[in-house]
């Protein structure tokens, strides 16, 4: 039976409406003793739990952080980062993730920009950290994760001493759903990042609904391998658990080698993925115990092509689900487990557990204006899970939200039963011969070449005017893979106008720690993209029309 913690309502509030404490305090007093997760080598129960995050929120009171202040954090996967989270919830206080694989401009422009008053660092990231902090004034508090023994000169405090001197906060101050929890700041291909105001009822209706989506029980034991500052291990993951009264397992990155294993040992029944993961496990060698696994649900995205999902439910025994999803809103649509499943498609709208949540999505056309089914245009979401802006970026939140509904910059168009087919990034689409050409679908179709492990489409410049089309294919370890073999497999598997003339066969491709080609990186690595590479038509590659 699914079990969804916290959908009581209250006078004058919908059953979402609850800040993170609040919803804190159902979910931990239902389950005080059972473990709520596994993490860095620890176990850490409901009860425990809820017991050092109020001490956490007496941690930062002490340190004269209250409602609306922001914290940043720069950590790996350890238990601190929760603690930090939702001890910061408690008193109305913001957190703010920070990428770990940040420089030190990187990371000082989001201290700068969210007007930090405190950076929690871990010891191993001290080398970026200290000089961040020596060039952002407004962060008055460092606290160290780890060994701060060596940390002292440059004004580091020790978090596991102050936690430790913490008494559990007694009394919870009054915090507004719709508060503001999180600044989450979302990789910008130009200019800087931008800060998601992610908040409290967005968490909460995050986790109830995921709970919902999963069918989870409280035996259920939830494995992520991405990072805290990715928001999917927030809304699905540790909020899908905390909804179910399950069990979470956390590892600090994914690993492909090691991956099966780590899900044997953490008994794992629903795992959480993201873009190049199930590729690249299905490139693993085939090995006969790959269906001896506790695994009953993926969930992620993108969606794939049907041929890839048969095979790999087949070979791990095991089912798959597909959403579509963004920091900004964490409804977008989302596949039934049990219901009707369109091949190519990220399912339909998502459904909150109470009715009375709206989630509403709709194509429109470059003047904003709704076009009919079947039709191409930019993804636009209507819900109560949306963020009410970007941190100190009027211009973005205005170009972002309009009459209240997100528009997402993503390019799709749904069917007559409001089935969401996504199609590109708008800025990823190429216009090529007076084609539009999805960059996602040619990379689908590179990725299942036996001999290829990724692959990343960009638009290059044409002499005959608008794109012509460049492949960046990675082969799989101690496999090679011709630039001719790609031409002809394209040509096998697409229309003419979609194979690319251009190709460049690399050892690996630049990605965000949450795994993502930075297609960014590409465009901007020389001016001249197509000098030295494999040229189908310089080759004299005939392809058929």
């Amino acid at each position: 039976m699914v079990n969804v913690l916290g959908l009581d309502a209250q006078p004058g509030r919908r059953s979402w409406e609850k800040s993170l404490g609040e919803f804190l305090q159902i979910v931990t007093a239902a389950n005080p003793d059972r473990v709520f997760v596994e993490i860095a080598g620890q176990q850490v129960t409901y009860g425990q739990f809820m017991s050092r995050c109020r001490a956490a929120a007496t941690l930062f009171q002490r340190l004269g952080i209250g409602h609306g202040d922001r914290v940043c954090i720069f950590l790996p996967n350890v238990p601190e980062v929760l603690y930090t989270w939702f001890g910061l919830s408690l008193i109305g206080a913001i957190t703010v993730t920070i990428n770990t694989a940040y420089r030190r401009d990187e990371m000082a422009f989001i201290l700068n920009n969210a007007d930090a008053t405190a950076l929690v660092a871990h010891e191993t990231l001290l080398d970026v950290a200290t000089p961040a902090a020596d060039v952002a004034p407004c962060v008055q508090h460092r606290l160290i994760v780890g060994d701060s023994s060596t940390a002292d000169a440059a004004g580091w405090q020790s978090y596991a001493a102050l936690l430790a001197d913490a008494p559990p906060l007694a009394e919870l101050p009054p915090v507004s759903p719709t508060d503001v929890a999180m600044l989450q700041y979302t990789s910008g291909t130009t200019g800087n990042p931008k800060g998601v105001m992610v908040t409290h009822q967005m968490y909460v209706s995050a986790g109830q609904g995921f709970a919902r989506w999963t069918e989870a029980t409280a035996d259920d034991r939830f494995f992520t391998c991405l990072p805290y500052f990715h928001a999917n291990a927030q809304y699905y993951s540790t909020m899908g658990t905390l909804a179910a009264g399950a069990t979470l397992v956390v590892q600090d990155r994914f690993s492909a080698s090691r991956f099966w294993q780590q899900v044997r040992d953490a008994r794992a029944t629903v795992v959480n993925f993201i873009g190049m993961m199930m590729p690249v496990l299905a490139k693993n060698d085939p090995s006969p115990d790959d269906a001896a696994n506790p695994v009953r649900l993926f969930y992620g995205s993108p969606a794939f092509a049907p041929e890839f999902l048969a095979d790999f439910e087949q070979r791990f025994g095991t089912d798959i689900i597909v959403g579509f999803g963004m920091t900004e809103t964490c409804y977008g649509t989302i596949e039934d487990i049990k219901g009707e499943r369109r091949p190519n498609s990220s399912g339909r709208p998502r459904q909150h557990p109470d009715p009375a949540f709206a989630n509403t999505v709709r194509i429109v056309d470059d003047a904003g204006q709704p076009v009919p089914n079947g039709q191409p245009g930019e993804i636009t979401i209507l819900n109560p899970a949306t963020m009410p802006g970007y941190w100190r970026n009027p211009e973005q939140t205005a170009l972002s939200l309009r009459d209240g509904w997100l528009f997402t910059g993503d390019l799709g168009w749904l069917d007559d039963d409001d089935y969401l087919y996504f199609v590109d990034r708008k800025k990823d689409v190429i216009r090529r011969r007076g084609e539009n050409i999805s960059s996602q679908e040619v990379e689908d179709v590179i990725k299942r070449h036996p001999r290829v492990l990724d692959c990343a489409i960009i638009a290059v410049p044409s002499e005959l005017g608008e794109d012509e089309m460049k492949a960046y294919v990675t082969p799989r370890p101690g496999e090679s893979v011709q630039p001719a073999e790609v031409v002809h497999w394209c040509a096998d598997h697409l229309a003419y106008f979609k194979v690319p003339r251009y190709i460049e066969v690399r050892d690996e491709l630049p990605r965000t720690p949450s795994l993502r080609v930075r297609k960014d990186v590409l465009r901007q690595e020389r001016a001249d993209l197509i000098a030295g590479c494999f040229d189908r038509e310089a080759a004299g590659i005939p392809i058929r029309r």
